[in-house]
């Protein structure tokens, strides 16, 4: 190729390279410019992935798109993969004298197909080999394959900087993806149905990370949060200019949760108006967004939850029937913590563990009193107020159990549940003491000098003290 020749070549590349914003069109239209300049019957630019030490093809010239998804190298295996490793240019004048070549695209296998010359330099990035440009020119025996060798490294050079680019992208993309997979696999871990502890959300969070469409969106609305004047934009969109302050399109939370689960609480909150778009959702699969005209079609599951009585509410007449009935497919009842006392201490032992390791803690157990305590209240607020109150004791105890003293005002007094009676200070005092003893003969499995060791007293004070409050050490052994 002449120097003029060669010139223009540089100057097209160069042209391509700057045209697009898109990289892998540039050196799309660089193996273009190759093909028609060269000769050129297939080429390739191939990728280093650090992280597997494996090489891809990431653009090609006449090869089918199967074929470079199919096609991967190790490093320093074949012809490209021995360019990567050592960063040395290599020309074959006839690929079918070479044992190294591995043909693996399978693109040179049509038979009478003419002999074939093929060309493979490093791309690099200072003096690290990131990649390779590869060409095959049909055989000649006059072509100067030391010329085209020289030729293609200038090509690679100037390549070099799209080509580290697109292995940014690459390795930003698996890291992505990798990162996906672990919070999919975290989300589905903490969801499964054996780590249900009593809340509805986690019901519902398990419902969905348990079924087909796990890898769909999972939306939460909570329908009492809502402004009635807003509720109907938040869960089908609005279109720009619907109403005052509507500046632009939004999508609702059923068209963002297509093909997954809308987990809508407190649904016997809605007013009826909202009810009748709802049961065509319901029934239809089908809506349109606040101000506009054109129906959207959706695919999603929904589950609901309410602590009012829907039941009431259809004699009432402030529930629609049909919705009710629409919903209803699979009811699970979840009853309040007041009527699973049982749970109580399940709950609690959950809740001190969780929140001993996150703060660093090293609480191992409730006391009795604290248990007594945590039985006796009729836990208006649920699960969720054991877990605040929980993580409270956890937070202001400095010692290895959680005792009454660390539990909430409202109820170590009883003001809110009426179950513990007012103490004067005397009764008070005799609480605690009585709370001590138990608490160090369960420690000492009912040996009153260890116990008597432990509250810093005699074995006579002990004694006395056990038998003033009714306590036997032997109920401890």
């Amino acid at each position: 190729m002449k120097v003029l020749e060669q010139v223009t070549l540089f100057y097209e590349i160069s042209n391509a390279l700057n045209e697009h914003l898109d990289l892998k069109k540039s050196m799309y239209k660089v193996l273009d410019i190759l093909s028609s300049s060269m000769q050129m019957e297939r080429g390739t630019i191939s990728i280093l992935n650090p992280l597997r030490n494996e090489i891809s093809i990431e653009v090609a010239h006449s090869l089918s798109r199967s074929a470079m998804e199919r096609v991967k190298y190790k490093l320093g295996e074949g012809i490209i993969g021995r360019v990567i490793e050592t960063g040395k240019a290599v020309a074959i004048p006839k690929i079918s004298e070479e044992p190294l070549f591995l043909n693996r695209t399978a693109s040179r296998r049509i038979k009478g197909m003419g002999e074939v010359s093929f060309i493979c330099v490093p791309v690099q990035k200072g003096k690290r080999v990131v990649g390779a440009l590869s060409v095959d020119i049909a055989y000649d025996s006059d072509y100067p394959l030391e010329e085209g060798t020289k030729l293609l490294s200038v090509v690679a050079t100037m390549l070099a900087r799209h080509v580290v680019n697109l292995e940014t992208i690459q390795m930003e993309k698996e890291a992505l993806r990798a990162e996906n997979r672990r919070l999919r696999d975290e989300l589905e871990n903490k969801y499964r149905i054996n780590n249900i502890i009593g809340n509805r959300e986690l019901v519902a969070n398990s419902i969905h990370y348990n079924s087909t469409r796990s890898k769909g969106p999972f939306v939460k609305v909570n329908c009492a949060a809502i402004p009635y004047n807003l509720i109907e934009s938040e869960l089908f969109g609005h279109e720009k200019g619907a109403f005052t302050g509507a500046v632009k399109q939004k999508p609702g939370r059923f068209e963002l949760a297509h093909k997954g689960t809308v987990f809508l609480d407190e649904i016997g909150s809605i007013e009826p108006d909202v009810q009748v778009r709802l049961l065509r959702v319901l029934q239809e699969r089908e809506f349109e967004r606040v101000g506009g005209h054109k129906t959207l079609k959706v695919d999603v599951r929904i589950i609901a939850a309410t602590n009012k009585n829907l039941e009431q509410a259809l004699e009432e007449e402030s529930f629609r029937g049909d919705l009710y009935y629409r919903l209803n497919v699979f009811p699970i009842y979840m009853p309040p913590l007041r009527e699973r006392k049982t749970d109580i201490l399940l709950l609690a032992d959950y809740f001190l563990e969780r929140y001993a390791e996150e703060n660093g803690r090293e609480v191992k157990r409730l006391s009795t009193p604290a248990i007594d305590m945590l039985m006796a209240y009729h836990w208006p607020g649920n699960v969720r107020e054991l877990e605040n109150c929980i993580e409270r004791a956890v937070l202001l105890c400095e010692e290895g159990a959680i005792h009454s003293y660390h539990l909430p005002p409202t109820i170590q007094t009883g003001k809110e549940s009426g179950t513990l009676p007012d103490l004067s200070l005397e009764d008070a005092m005799a609480a605690l003491e009585k709370e001590m003893i138990i608490d160090s003969l369960k420690n000492t499995r009912g040996n009153i000098t260890l116990a008597a060791e432990i509250l810093k007293t005699t074995v006579r004070k002990f004694a006395y003290k056990a038998k003033k409050y009714g306590v036997d050490y032997r109920t401890y052994r």
